[in-house]
């Protein structure tokens, strides 16, 4: 009986050991991922970037003039996710820049964006 009994501590604390291996094996492997992820969120930053930065992408790009406060495209592109680059072509006059992909994006924040600008020139009046 009292071999019975050791056998069956040793085969419990084997199994306990095994068990840990497995968990931080498993911890180890999700602290992995989330580094690698981080890392590469770090290498494509997102959002308002400069021309050289966006153009490092390696996407295609286009550009739209934009006349006016640059601002209020910040706060529009924002709400949609949209990576873009202001060049200041002249006084109040700006190239956007932004990736061929997010077109759709594009169009409905430019959309909202003169929405916002005409509301605010109304407003002025």
């Amino acid at each position: 009986m009292q071999e019975d009994i050791e056998r069956r501590i040793v085969a419990v604390s084997v199994n306990v050991a095994k068990l840990s291996v497995k968990t931080l094996a498993n911890a180890l492997e999700a602290a992995l991922q989330k580094i690698q992820k981080e890392y590469h969120k770090a290498q494509t930053p997102q959002g308002k970037q400069s021309v050289k930065k966006l153009m490092n992408h390696r996407v295609s790009t286009s550009a739209l003039p934009l006349d006016g406060e640059t601002k209020f495209f910040d706060r529009v592109a924002r709400k949609w996710n949209i990576d873009y680059a202001f060049h200041k072509t002249g006084p109040r006059k700006y190239l956007l820049f932004f990736k061929a992909g997010q077109a759709n994006a594009i169009t409905t924040a430019f959309s909202e964006y003169t929405k916002l600008v005409m509301g605010r020139r109304k407003n002025a009046t």
